[in-house]
């Protein structure tokens, strides 16, 4: 292995060499502890990398008390095995198919209100998206009208409502128990800034 250099190699046929299992096994962590002085950057969870290299620098000979298992020879060069592509096409290609992940997920939410606070979620992403490539003529039923395509008709949410509340805009971030506390009347009192400024007056001494 070229990235240990020579001197590495020779130690490890010199180890695999030693009659004495003890011995052995002992310069066998000599081993690992040159390399990891050599490579100081290389952290903890490196030591089972480090037994399989010089397991593999041995041939697979090396024979010690190890604190992990040799390797299968067979594994080395392997081929991993190829990754799988999602299979289907996606119904719209500007939203993507993790959009169809999200609205998989809302569908199964059972409490009305998180559904549609989901749905909310799902519809300021997809405005998002579909803003990128068509400005023009564009409308919240654009988007409720795909929601409901890509859910088979299990998502809805009332239009005006979205349209009233600008629920689908992408700086807008409501749910519907903070709407309730946000049409409460606020108590705090403001002064007024006549007031202020006169108060400001009065606070000045008055010299006899």
């Amino acid at each position: 292995m070229k990235e240990y250099g020579k001197n590495i190699q020779r130690l490890v046929d010199h180890v695999t060499a030693i009659e004495d299992r003890d011995k052995r096994t002992q310069s066998a962590y000599t081993v690992v502890e040159i390399i990891k002085q050599l490579n100081p950057t290389w952290k903890q969870e490196n030591d089972q990398k480090l037994w399989d290299d010089i397991y593999i620098m041995s041939n697979f000979k090396l024979d010690v008390d190890a604190p992990f298992p040799i390797p299968e020879k067979e594994l080395l060069g392997k081929k991993p095995q190829p990754i799988g592509y999602p299979k289907g096409e996606i119904k719209f290609k500007h939203y993507g198919r993790n959009i169809e992940k999200l609205i998989e997920q809302a569908i199964q939410i059972n409490n009305d209100e998180e559904q549609e606070a989901a749905i909310i979620y799902i519809g300021q992403l997809m405005r998002s998206f579909h803003s990128t490539w068509n400005r023009d003529n564009f409308d919240d039923g654009i988007i409720l009208d795909d929601i409901k395509t890509l859910s088979k008709g299990k998502l809805h949410i009332d239009l005006e409502k979205v349209r009233e509340n600008a629920l689908f805009e992408s700086n807008t971030r409501r749910d519907f128990k903070i709407q309730h506390i946000e049409a409460e009347p606020q108590k705090k009192k403001f002064n007024h800034p006549k007031k202020a400024r006169n108060n400001g007056h009065n606070n000045k001494k008055r010299r006899n």
